[in-house]
């Protein structure tokens, strides 16, 4: 098994991109249905959520969106501290950064779960802060793997080049399968957050942290030996 993930590393990340997008549905679904309309994820949502808050429209909310965007900003900072000098590809910094990022998903269970069914105010908002920091943190890991159309956390640029370049549209080739399956899976991981949301909110963010782990495991597995070996120095 180790050598068939080793032998194709680009459809190896390709895929494992993909079931972070799945991932991401899940998170952002659990984070707008369950955290008063905020998104963990999606930060063009929140932007916009946030400049029709600013004039009071529809009560929406300013602190979740506010505490979002700080999360995800300074989790895609230190994404990039951590990644820095690091080779493009799967490096075992992606394995650990990965591997934070579940074990934050996991940590955001906490207040939730210990608030109860009518969790205070201010354990949503911390749940919000640590879900909008792995998410920043996901989306750093993902820019560095650097899978073409396959940003885990983003989809409006990859509609538009799925459309823009379609044999509608320019007519170009275009690997349209990835974009569609980015499009879809995040659809139906944001479905799958929703009916996961009906049984508890922590539910959906536990699925979503032991899907994150298992990507980090496999893409360790399947890192050339030469990654494998530095992570094996690196552990003495």
């Amino acid at each position: 098994m180790r050598a068939r993930l080793r032998q194709d590393q680009d459809r190896l990340h390709l895929v494992l991109m993909l079931v972070l997008t799945f991932s991401t549905g899940i998170v952002d679904a659990v984070g707008y249905l369950g955290l008063d309309r905020v998104f963990t994820a999606n930060m063009t949502g929140n932007v916009v959520i946030l400049g029709m808050a600013l004039t009071g429209a529809d009560d929406l909310p300013v602190v979740g969106p506010v505490v979002a965007l700080v999360g995800f900003v300074l989790g895609a900072m230190l994404a990039g501290l951590l990644l820095r000098g690091a080779p493009k590809g799967w490096h075992r910094r992606v394995t650990a950064l990965l591997g934070l990022v579940g074990v934050l998903l996991v940590g955001a269970l906490l207040p939730v779960v210990v608030g109860g069914e009518e969790a205070p105010e201010w354990a949503l908002l911390i749940t919000t802060g640590v879900l909008g920091l792995a998410m920043g943190l996901q989306a750093g890991a993902a820019r560095h793997i650097a899978t073409a159309d396959v940003t885990t956390v983003v989809i409006t640029s990859t509609l538009a080049g799925l459309a823009f370049d379609s044999w509608l549209g320019r007519r170009v080739g275009q690997k349209w399968v990835r974009r569609l399956l980015a499009v879809v899976l995040i659809a139906l991981g944001a479905l799958a957050g929703a009916a996961l949301l009906q049984v508890h909110l922590a539910v959906g963010i536990a699925v979503a942290a032991v899907i994150t782990l298992v990507v980090a495991a496999f893409g360790q597995v399947g890192a050339p030996a030469r990654e494998r070996a530095e992570a094996l120095e690196g552990a003495r």
